[in-house]
């Protein structure tokens, strides 16, 4: 018996560890649900699990229930927290028998907190917002007393070209406002060349739309890239300027004052410059400049000077905007430059007929004096009532004298021509231009009417006397002749060109989520052209002269449909009528020349936000594009008697179709960027040249224009820009490839051009530390052309870039920076581009006086003096081929002074 009672108390003992063994091993859970103080699931609460053998954390969901599974411990307690709500903590004993708990019910009753201050230490560098990507100055470091334009070419995207146009993200920036007011009449070079980047707390980068498309809240068109400077809010009440004087060697000289007044909202500059440096100020509200020419992104990089020729420029402006009252805001301003330039070169000129070809080699000199005023106003007003009134007129004046030289050598197989063609001109320009814009407000949310009138006048007058003499050598007989050509015309040409365009448009709010818009534009506009040619004063050449009175006219009725359900979809389909009609007559001819037509204008735009960082675009437009009168200018012009020009009167309006598509990744947490567009565009009564030679007994050649189909082209580019290891280090890539199906006529027959452009451009930044900053460029361009006619024949042309740039601080007083760019080009005729020019620029810097205010800076451009033989050009234009270099500014050393100053209001 008493065997018996050890034998059952062992295995009780026994039974009981294995029960506790395998209550142990056996894992648990646990579920609830967390409530706000009216009963409501709290979604988002942190409920915290902790054992001597646990520490597990879940959120709860939507309806507030949370599950907590794999419990190893045997008592446990539970923490329940989540901001702005008070925390609760509960625990659970041990119960070795219950493998699902059920958890009471937890209510969390708000709490305020006080959270105590923190000091932030790095900024959000870029923000997308839809339409618009903001980048916070701050989070970038910019060399002391940088400019702005200097502080852009810092920012992730930028580019800007030596000459001062800026590209963000391959696209070129038109326009400038500062604090949501235009800067100077919009003028993007004025703002950067004067405002201190200290000065500026955002930059933000905006597609616009245009007045029409904002108000409408209807964005069916291609936008416009500006940017909107937002300066420190301590910046917003200051006077400040800046005066620079400088000379140098071979009588280079500069000198530059410029004073600016902002006081929350009125603003007032004065800007002026005086140089032979090629500096200029001003932009004119064109990218391109007053009488400048096109800048491209290929030229990123490059450290040569962009301008042919030698120029001296004088520039003077003044600009202005203030507050009427609450609900007026009037701007305006006045600017004037002065641009003197001569620039030599010698160019090569190749036309490829059926058996012979015509070759023309020229050395030129160019000198031009062109004097060039703006004067422009705008208010812009908001009723009570929330009506908005844009009245905005601009005059402008433009007078130029051009003088041109040109030795001249043309030459076939039979002939050969040598003499001297010279051209003198005075070209007087004035225009005034008046925009009206008026957005009329209703209650009802969406419904809108907007209406736009703009009317210009502009008016150009050209003395011109122009005078020939050739000594022509005829190798066609035996004995070859010899014989002389001289020529002299007085010409006096004065066109009229008036304009009336005009758009209303009323939209509704149709079904939900959906606008429905109807549109109505007028545009018409009238040429009138008198063109007298004489030999002498008095002896007239009537078959020379012409009169002519030309007007178009287009009446379009639109109907646009917009369904955007979120932010993130939004798709606009419309349809447009559109009659036009083109006509003209010869005063004192009874014939006259018309064309009507009517178009069917379908137009369409998707496009998809598939996240906030990455959205697709998809889009179709359709317009048409007038002759202009050179085209169209029933005369015969031989005042250059080697190119004959006659205009045909008879021209249709061309029809333009675009098919597009886009898609853009923007990957904020990283600063990445990526875009890339496709475009597709054909062109119906596309206008081309006709060209034909007189004979082959002569170096004589006709132009005149016709209209054909078949003209297309195709447009592919991407961009990518992102910091690489880590933020010192950023790299740009952006590409292009354009191939375009041109088409001309050669004697009569159609002749096929087959251009392919390709254009790869690199950049990578290193800012190794705030003492150092560096920065390699490197471009790749292509242009190569196939044409038909008068045989198949190719032409290549490379061009290869390489540049590097670096600046160090030594101490804090002295600056040292140095650039070089290496260029070497291949397939072009040799005698024009027989260099590769190596640019080296250097400068040394010293700061000085309190606070920096003073800096003298000695600097050195072009140290091997090859920046004047860089201007090289080549077209191909149907059975031509054109190749010119011209000479541009060369070494030169510079020493300049230049001194800030500004004024703060008084504390009151």
């Amino acid at each position: 018996m008493r065997y018996l009672n050890y034998f059952l108390t062992l295995v009780f003992l026994c039974l009981t560890s294995l029960l506790r063994l395998s209550a142990q091993e056996q894992l648990r859970s646990i579920e609830g649900l967390v409530v706000d103080s009216v009963g409501m699931g709290l979604k988002g609460v942190s409920v915290r699990l902790s054992s001597a053998k646990d520490t597990l954390v879940v959120t709860t969901n939507n309806d507030g229930f949370y599950k907590i599974n794999k419990i190893k411990g045997e008592s446990f307690s539970i923490t329940y927290s989540m901001l702005g709500y008070q925390i609760v903590k509960k625990g659970f004993p041990s119960n070795t028998f219950i493998r699902q708990i059920i958890a009471p019910k937890i209510t969390l009753f708000p709490q305020a907190n006080v959270i105590p201050e923190v000091r932030v230490m790095k900024y959000i560098p870029m923000q997308h917002k839809g339409d618009t990507i903001q980048f916070n100055m701050r989070a970038f470091s910019f060399p002391p007393r940088s400019l702005l334009e200097e502080a852009l070419k810092s920012l992730p995207g930028f580019q800007v070209l030596r000459d001062g146009t800026t590209f963000y993200n391959g696209q070129m920036i038109s326009s400038v406002q500062v604090d949501g007011r235009k800067f100077f009449g919009g003028d993007l070079l004025t703002a950067t060349r004067n405002l201190p980047s200290e000065f500026v707390k955002q930059i933000e980068v905006i597609n616009y739309y245009g007045d029409v498309s904002e108000e409408k809240g209807i964005k069916n068109n291609d936008p416009e890239k500006i940017i909107n400077i937002i300066l420190e809010d301590n910046k917003k009440k200051i006077t400040f300027g800046q005066g620079t004087l400088g000379g140098g060697t071979r009588e280079r000289y500069l000198g530059s004052v410029g004073i600016n007044k902002f006081n929350d909202g009125q603003e007032l500059s004065v800007v002026g410059s005086l140089n032979n440096t090629n500096t200029s100020l001003f932009a004119f509200g064109s990218p391109n400049g007053a009488g400048g020419r096109s800048t491209a992104l290929g030229e990123f990089g490059d450290y040569a000077d962009q301008s042919d020729g030698l120029n001296k420029l004088g520039s003077l402006g003044i600009s202005f905007s203030d507050n009427w009252g609450k609900n007026v805001q009037i701007s305006g301003g006045y600017n004037f430059q002065n641009k003197q330039n001569i620039t030599e070169g010698n160019s090569l000129l190749t036309s490829s007929y059926s058996s012979y070809k015509i070759h023309k080699t020229e050395e030129f000199m160019t000198i031009s004096d062109d004097n060039f005023h703006k004067l422009y106003f705008e208010i812009n007003s908001k009723f009570k009532n929330n009506d908005v009134l844009k009245i905005s007129p601009t005059v402008t004046y433009n007078r130029n004298g051009n003088s041109n030289n040109k030795y001249s050598i043309l030459r076939n197989y039979k002939v050969r021509e040598s003499g001297r063609y010279r051209d003198s001109s005075v070209n007087t320009n004035p225009t005034a231009d008046v925009l009206m814009f008026y957005s009329k407000y209703f209650q009802k949310p969406g419904r809108k009417l907007v209406g736009e009138f703009r009317v210009n006048f502009q008016t150009l007058d050209k003395d011109e006397r122009v005078t020939e003499n050739y000594v022509i050598v005829d190798s066609s007989t035996i004995n070859p002749s010899i014989s002389r050509f001289e020529q002299e015309q007085i010409v006096d040409a004065r066109n009229e060109l008036n304009t009336i365009k005009s758009s209303v448009s009323y939209v509704e709010p149709f079904f939900k989520h959906s606008l429905l818009e109807v549109s109505y534009d007028v545009d018409i506009t009238d040429i009138e052209a008198k063109r007298v040619v004489r030999k002498r004063p008095f002896e007239f050449i009537d078959s020379l002269g012409v009169d002519y009175a030309y007007q178009y006219k287009s009446f379009k009725t639109g109907l646009n449909y917009q369904y955007e359900p979120n932010n993130r979809f939004r798709v606009n389909l419309g349809f447009a009528v559109q009659p036009l009609s083109l006509e003209g007559k010869v005063k004192g001819d009874t014939l006259n020349y018309s064309y009507n037509n009517v178009n069917l204008i379908p137009t369409t735009n998707v496009r998809y936000k598939v996240n906030d960082e990455l959205d697709l675009q998809l889009s179709y437009m359709g317009k048409n594009n007038q002759p202009n009168f050179l085209h169209i200018s029933p005369v015969r012009d031989n005042s250059n008697s080697r190119n004959i020009i006659v205009g045909n009167p008879s021209l249709k309006a061309e029809f333009y179709n675009k098919v597009s598509t886009s898609l853009r990744k923007f990957v904020t947490s990283r600063a990445q960027y990526f875009e890339t567009s496709l475009a597709y565009t054909f062109i119906n009564n596309k206008i081309v040249s006709s060209k034909k030679s007189l004979s082959n007994e002569t170096t004589v050649q006709e132009t005149s224009y016709e209209n054909t189909n078949g003209y297309y082209d195709v447009r592919w580019n991407y961009l990518f820009n992102t910091p690489v290891f880590s933020d010192a280090f950023q790299l740009d890539l952006s590409g292009d490839v354009e191939y375009y199906n041109n088409l001309s006529f050669v004697n009569g027959s159609r002749n096929t051009t087959k251009q392919l452009l390709f254009n790869q451009n690199l950049q990578f930044r290193y800012n190794w530390n705030e003492y150092f900053e560096s920065v390699f460029n490197s471009n790749y361009f292509l242009n190569q052309a196939t044409y038909q006619l008068p045989y198949k024949n190719q032409l290549s042309a490379h061009s290869f870039l390489l540049s590097l740039g670096g600046k160090g601080y030594l101490g804090s007083n002295f600056v040292m920076g140095a650039e070089m760019s290496q260029k070497f080009y291949k397939g072009y005729v040799s005698e024009l581009s027989d260099i590769n020019p190596s640019i080296i620029n250097a400068y040394l810097e010293y700061t000085f006086l309190k606070n920096n205010l003073a800096l003298i800076r000695l600097q050195c451009f072009d140290l091997l003096d090859q920046n004047k033989n860089v201007g090289v050009m080549t077209e191909y234009v149907g059975n031509d081929v054109f190749e010119t270099r011209n000479n541009r500014l060369g070494r030169y050393l510079m020493l300049t002074l230049n001194v800030r100053l500004q004024s703060y209001p008084k504390k009151k």
